[in-house]
This record gives structure tokens, C-alpha cells and sequence, in this order.
């Protein structure tokens, strides 16, 4: 079983930043295809990035150039570096899994609230 949980959430202003965090158990995480998503109030749940088990990320329109995503597998930890906040960027943030390689995540955390102030 693997669990994901997200930490790093909070209520910042515009222009902040913040990291999330997403732990993964298992004992395998490098080869986990990995991804956050967000959801907004009321509307659905969208892919924001993901990052492979080679190393490769992608990111939505959105993020590009003031999100990064990152993992240390040593850690067994995923990141999602927000910089330059917005209040359209305040969601509920998720971590998501792709433990067997099937190309769907599989699992998916509980979520951190990021709430961006103007």
C-alpha cells in the first residue's frame, strides 16, 4: 500500500511564495511517475505537473515559469515550489502517484489548502 501525504499549505498574499511537500511511502518512489493537481473552488480538479522516473517534468500553461516541480528520491519526497502567487492560484493542492506504471495515478493524497489574500 502506498500512501502520499501533502504538507506546506497556508494563507499567504499576492507575490508570496511556498513550497508544498508530498511524502510518499513505499519502497520504490523512483519509479513512481508523479504529478500535482489542483482544485479551485467549484471548479474541477486540474493537472498543474508532473515529473517522471527519468526525470523529466511537465508542467500546464499556467505554472510555466513560476512553479517548479521536484522530487528526491533519496527522500522519497515530491515538491511543488510556488513563486509569485496570485489569488487565482489559491486551491486545494494535490499529490498523485503512478505506482505501477500504467499510466494513471492510482493514488493520490489528501490535499493542502494554499489560500493566496490579494
Amino acid at each position: 500500500q502506498v500512501t502520499l501525504v501533502e504538507s506546506g499549505g497556508g494563507l499567504v498574499q499576492a507575490g508570496a511564495s511556498l513550497r508544498l511537500s508530498c511524502a510518499a511511502s513505499g519502497p520504490a518512489f523512483s519509479t513512481y511517475a508523479m504529478a500535482w493537481y489542483r482544485q479551485a473552488p467549484g471548479l474541477v480538479r486540474e493537472l498543474v505537473a508532473t515529473s517522471n522516473s527519468a526525470g523529466s517534468t511537465t508542467y500546464a500553461g499556467f505554472g510555466k515559469g513560476r512553479f517548479t516541480i521536484s522530487r528526491d528520491n533519496a527522500k522519497n519526497m515530491l515538491y511543488w515550489e510556488m513563486n509569485g502567487l496570485k489569488p487565482e492560484d489559491t486551491a486545494v493542492y494535490y499529490c498523485y502517484g503512478d505506482v505501477w506504471g500504467l499510466g494513471r495515478y492510482d493514488y493520490v493524497g489528501r490535499g493542502t489548502q494554499v489560500t493566496v489574500s490579494s
